[in-house]
């Protein structure tokens, strides 16, 4: 089979469901391929082009294109769902968010952002509030599960670690932890509460 970039970016996302993103490497890569590692250099010039098409192929999974919402559906239900679509899109690969985290010139990520704020700008949302907004929203996004994939404290972190004494010198934060999932509330209700916060603002329910 000829090596193209689209063969060469499919099997940069296999090899980075398989090892993560450390695991990424040109040796690696080209190891899949069958070919040399200089061979990719004449498709993708370095690393960073290769994380960015990376960060592309996982966005277009879920924004293979840019729809605006209709008339009838307010922006910021809309914009809650559109940072989940993004979150689904990171969690769908191992390391998503430090792969869109590293990918600085992904178009994709560009037209989300553009979609937002034009979209929020058409319902008569200032320019500067539109940018806040949305900046504050996709970076919450990406920021949630980059905490997500890092997962809990592994047993090596939490050996020594005296529990009792952190929820006796932190218990505003341990009730609040222990209060907000008491009512089998999961970690995707967290989410979407937590970017109501930063959509509706004094609005949002508590």
């Amino acid at each position: 089979m000829a090596l193209d970039r689209q063969r060469i970016v499919t099997e940069a996302v296999a090899l980075l469901d398989a090892e993560g993103l450390d695991g990424v490497t040109t040796r690696k890569l080209a190891a899949r391929l069958g070919v040399r590692s200089p061979t990719l250099y004449w498709h993708i010039p370095n690393k960073a082009a290769l994380v960015n098409a990376i960060a592309e192929a996982i966005l277009e999974q879920e924004f293979p294109e840019f729809v605006a919402p209709g008339p009838e559906e307010g922006w910021q239900g809309w914009l809650i769902g559109l940072a989940g679509r993004l979150r689904r899109a990171l969690l769908a690969h191992p390391d998503g968010a430090r792969v869109i985290s590293a990918a600085q010139l992904s178009l994709t990520m560009a037209g989300v952002s553009e979609l937002a704020m034009s979209t929020l700008v058409a319902r008569g949302v200032p320019l500067r509030r539109a940018r806040l907004v949305v900046v504050t929203a996709l970076r919450f996004t990406v920021g949630f599960v980059l905490e997500e994939q890092t997962g809990p404290p592994s047993a090596e972190a939490l050996e020594g670690f005296d529990m009792a004494a952190y929820t006796a010198a932190y218990p505003t934060v341990m009730a609040g932890v222990r209060e907000y999932f008491e009512p089998g509330r999961t970690v995707d209700d967290l989410f979407r509460d937590c970017l109501e916060q930063v959509v509706w603002g004094p609005a949002a329910s508590s």
